[in-house]
């Protein structure tokens, strides 16, 4: 991994490159898509579903990302078993924080559970899309009546009466009932763990001394000297 001295660093700390480009402006592009498709709805349909198609693209890429991107994008390196998460919780309350070079074992949870969270989203809200407007990429999915069609057709029928009235595509209006409000349903936990993921941030930078947030921004941390890493 490259390491730096600045100018400004103590003998006791160095500056390291953590999150490579990708990592650092599909984190921000994703906010501003999230932020964008939750706040327009109904008026700003346009909006609302070209947001949303931004978020499901970053979500996608960044899970591949995951895999073959660099060290500390990786999964490998910031996933870790439920007690190395407690562990890292009681640590940071305890103000005797654990360092680690990329995500800490919290922060990696949270990334795995915005990913879920964001993933279900942009799912329920295509397949919405489909029910209500009969576009998007599952389209062709749920635009039939037939209930052993498709698993999205038959989740769909589950939820209709014959006796109800059909929309054009043959897809009962309790269907489109039943995706919307699984789709706020994901929506807003997206936003509730957004504000934890938010909040977390702050009071580990705060106890952690360290500016995670200008982190995310240059890709480099500040972190103790004996800290070891293999970063290309």
């Amino acid at each position: 991994m490259s390491t730096r001295s600045d100018s400004n660093t103590n003998d006791l700390t160095k500056t390291v490159k953590v999150w490579d480009p990708l990592v650092r402006i599909g984190h921000w592009t994703l906010v501003i898509a999230f932020f964008t498709a939750y706040f327009t709805e109904d008026d700003f349909m346009t909006q609302h579903t070209w947001a949303g198609y931004i978020v499901g693209s970053i979500v996608l890429l960044r899970i591949v990302w995951g895999f073959i991107g660099s060290k500390h994008a990786k999964f490998s390196d910031f996933i870790y078993s439920p007690k190395a998460v407690f562990n890292y919780l009681i640590g940071l309350l305890k103000r005797k924080p654990q360092h680690y070079v990329g995500h800490n074992p919290a922060g990696g949870a949270m990334v795995m559970a915005l990913l879920l969270s964001l993933s279900a989203t942009v799912f329920t809200g295509l397949t919405l899309y489909a029910v209500e407007e009969n576009a998007g990429p599952f389209a062709g999915i749920v635009s039939t009546s037939e209930p052993s069609a498709t698993p999205i057709a038959i989740v769909s029928s589950a939820y209709a009466d014959d006796d109800k009235d059909k929309g054009a595509m043959g897809v009962n209006k309790d269907s489109g009932e039943f995706w919307e409000d699984l789709h706020e349903f994901f929506a807003n936990l997206t936003l509730l763990l957004v504000a934890l993921h938010v909040s977390g941030v702050l009071l580990s930078s705060y106890i952690d001394k360290e500016n995670l947030i200008k982190g995310m921004m240059t890709g480099r941390k500040t972190i103790p000297k004996e800290m070891e890493s293999n970063d290309e």
